[in-house]
C-alpha cells in the first residue's frame, strides 16, 4: 500500500481531493536543459543584462585613464610636453598601481561573491569603481591620481570574477564560449563609449572626461532589486551548513595544480597585453608625425586608434569563442596566444609610422578575444564556493604581475642612459619586447586542462 509520510489517512486525503500523488512532480528545468533563447527565465535575462552592463562600464572605466594618461599627467606635473621622461615614468606608475588594485579586488570581492553572494558583491564592485573614477576629476597632483586609479581598480577587478560566475552558474554550460565572447564584447562596449565620450571632450581639459566614469553607479539599485542570486550557489550555501572552503584551499589537494598553472598563464599573458594596451597610444602619441599635430588633433588620433583596436577585438571574442567550441578551450588559447605574438612582431620589428601602424591594429585587437575565453573557462575550474575566489585571485594575481611589468617596461621606454633606445619616449622596442611574452604563455598554457563544453 502506498503510504505519504507514514500515513495512509494523509494518502486517502489528498485522493478525494482531486491529487494524483502517483504522478511524480515536474523536475525543474535546469540551465543546462535549456536549449533555445525562448526557455531563458526572466531572471536568466536579468543576471546576463547586470553582468553584461556590469562588464559594460567595467571597460568604459576602466580605459578611461589611457586615453588621457600622457596630457593628464603632464598637467599635474607642469611639464611643458608629453615626451618628458618624468611623464612617462609617473603614468606608468599610475597605470601599474591601477593594476595592482585590479589584482587585489579580484581576490576581495572574488571572496566575497563566494560568501555573500554574486548579486550583492556586484552592486558593490559597481559602485566602487563608478565613485572613484568620477573622483579622478578632482586630482592635483600625480599621486592623487594613483590613489584614485588604484581604488576605482578594487571594484574592477572585482567585478570580472563575480559577473563571470553569476553567468556560469545561471546560463547553459554549452552556450559558455557565446556567453565569454558577448560578455567581453560589453568591455569592448565601454571602452568604445570611452572613445566616443573622449571625441566629444576633445577640446576639454583631460581631467573633465573622468566625470563620465561616474554613470555606472545608476545600475546599482537595479541590480540590487532585480537580480537573484543563483540556485547553484544558494544550493552550495546550504550543503555547506556554515563549513566553507577558505582562501588557502586553493592549494591544496587537485585544485593546488590548477591554481598554480593558471596564475602563470595569466601573469605572462596579461603583462604582454597590457604592456600593448598602455603603451601603444603613448608611442603613437610620440611619432614624429603626430607630435607637430595640434592637441585636439592628437586626441583625434588617440581615439581612432583606440577605436580600431576594440573594434576589432569584438570580432576577436567571437572566433575566440568559435575555436573553443570546435577545439577546446586550451588549444584555442595557445593558437590565440601565438597570432598574438605574430601580429605584434609584425606591428614593432622595424619602425612604423602612423599610418602603417593602422593596418596592424586590426590584427592585434582580434587576438585579443583570447582574453574573453578566460571569463568562462577559468570559474568552472574551481568548486562552486571557492568559484570566485579560485577565479578572481589566479586571474588578478596575473594583474599584479602585470602591474610591476607595465612600470618596468615604461620606465625601461624612457631611460636615463642614451643608449638603451634611440629616442626618448619611443615605445617601439619596448612593445616588440612584451610581444614575446606570448611564447612562453603559449607554452604554459599546455598544462591547463584540455576542458570543452
Amino acid at each position: 500500500m502506498l503510504r505519504f509520510n507514514g500515513s495512509t489517512h494523509q494518502v486517502s486525503r489528498m485522493e478525494t481531493t482531486g491529487i494524483n500523488v502517483s504522478a511524480p512532480a515536474p523536475a525543474p528545468v535546469t540551465p543546462d536543459d535549456i536549449t533555445h533563447l525562448r526557455q531563458i527565465s526572466k531572471e536568466q535575462w536579468r543576471s546576463g543584462l547586470a553582468a553584461w552592463l556590469g562588464w559594460t562600464f567595467d571597460g568604459l572605466d576602466m580605459h578611461l585613464y589611457t586615453l588621457v594618461a600622457l596630457p593628464f599627467v603632464a598637467e599635474l606635473l607642469g611639464a611643458a610636453s608629453t615626451t618628458d621622461k618624468d611623464v612617462g615614468r609617473y603614468s606608468s606608475i599610475i597605470q601599474g598601481g591601477f593594476l595592482l588594485g585590479w589584482a587585489l579586488g579580484g581576490g576581495f570581492f572574488g571572496r566575497i561573491g563566494d560568501r555573500l553572494g554574486r548579486a550583492r558583491a556586484l552592486s558593490l564592485t559597481v559602485l566602487t569603481y563608478a565613485l572613484f573614477t568620477g573622483l579622478s576629476f578632482f586630482a592635483h597632483a600625480w599621486w592623487h591620481l594613483l590613489i584614485f586609479r588604484f581604488l576605482a581598480a578594487l571594484g574592477i577587478g572585482g567585478e570580472w570574477a563575480v559577473g563571470a560566475s553569476l553567468l556560469s552558474e545561471t546560463w547553459p554550460r554549452k552556450w559558455r564560449p557565446w556567453i565569454a565572447a558577448t560578455l567581453q564584447s560589453g568591455v569592448n562596449v565601454g571602452i568604445l563609449v570611452a572613445c566616443a565620450a573622449y571625441l566629444m571632450l576633445a577640446a576639454a581639459p583631460p581631467r573633465y572626461l573622468f566625470l563620465v566614469g561616474i554613470l555606472p553607479a545608476l545600475l546599482v539599485s537595479w541590480i540590487r532589486r532585480a537580480v537573484p542570486e543563483p540556485a547553484e550557489w544558494r544550493s552550495a550555501k546550504q550543503q555547506a551548513h556554515n563549513v566553507e572552503p577558505r582562501a588557502r584551499d586553493l592549494f591544496r589537494g587537485e585544485v593546488r595544480r590548477i591554481t598554480i598553472w593558471v596564475v602563470a598563464v595569466c601573469a605572462i599573458s596579461l603583462t604582454a597585453h597590457w604592456a600593448f594596451m598602455f603603451l601603444h597610444l603613448q608611442h603613437g602619441r610620440n611619432l614624429p608625425e603626430v607630435l607637430q599635430l595640434p592637441a585636439e588633433e592628437k586626441n583625434r588620433v588617440a581615439n581612432l586608434v583606440m577605436s580600431l583596436v576594440i573594434g576589432s577585438s569584438i570580432v576577436g571574442n567571437f572566433l575566440a569563442g568559435w575555436l573553443a567550441r570546435m577545439f577546446g578551450y586550451r588549444t584555442a588559447i595557445i593558437s590565440i596566444f601565438l597570432a598574438y605574438f605574430l601580429a605584434m612582431l609584425g606591428a614593432y620589428y622595424v619602425p612604423r609610422d602612423h599610418f602603417a601602424l593602422l593596418w596592424w591594429f586590426p590584427l592585434i585587437g582580434v587576438c585579443q578575444g583570447v582574453f574573453g575565453l578566460f571569463t568562462m573557462y577559468l570559474p568552472p575550474l574551481f568548486p562552486t564556493l571557492l568559484r570566485t575566489t579560485g577565479a578572481g585571485f589566479c586571474y588578478n594575481i596575473g594583474r599584479t604581475v602585470a602591474a610591476f611589468g607595465v612600470v618596468f617596461l615604461g620606465l625601461f621606454s624612457n631611460p636615463l642612459h642614451p643608449k638603451v633606445i634611440s629616442t626618448l619616449g619611443d615605445y617601439r622596442v619596448t612593445l616588440l619586447y612584451a610581444g614575446f611574452l606570448f611564447i612562453p604563455a603559449a607554452a604554459v598554457s599546455i598544462f591547463l586542462p584540455a576542458t570543452r563544453d
